[in-house]
């Protein structure tokens, strides 16, 4: 290994262990990680449970948990319970889409002036 790429791996082993100072850049970060978080949470919990329930659906169908479950007929309940499972996938881009705009509207006025704050500098 060569002298400057020990200094390099000295460096970035150091930079682990000095305290950082507070940045207007992780406010803007911080501020950006806010309006993101809620509509990223609600997507991937609504799209877990809509996949799931799409799953029970054609695993009802294509299984024997019907017959074990004591029904005589699972075609019908295993394709509704699918497509309900399917819309509830298929609108979870809109909702959020949705819950996403309107916290952009609700946080712009803020990030914008942090921003022009940092940019002007």
């Amino acid at each position: 290994m060569n002298r400057n790429d020990q200094e390099f791996l000295v460096q970035k082993i150091r930079t682990q262990y000095t305290e950082k100072e507070h940045t207007k850049l992780d406010d803007l970060r911080e501020l950006d990680a806010r309006v993101k978080r809620p509509a990223n949470t609600f997507a991937y919990v609504f799209g877990s449970v809509s996949a799931i329930i799409m799953g029970s659906g054609m695993s009802l169908v294509m299984t024997e948990i019907g017959a074990i479950m004591g029904l005589s007929s699972v075609m019908i309940p295993g394709i509704a319970i699918g497509v309900v499972g399917l819309v509830m996938a298929l609108i979870n881009y809109p909702i959020y889409k949705g819950i996403l705009n309107s916290r952009k509207a609700k946080y712009a006025p803020e990030i914008l002036a942090l921003s022009e704050k940092i940019m002007n500098k």
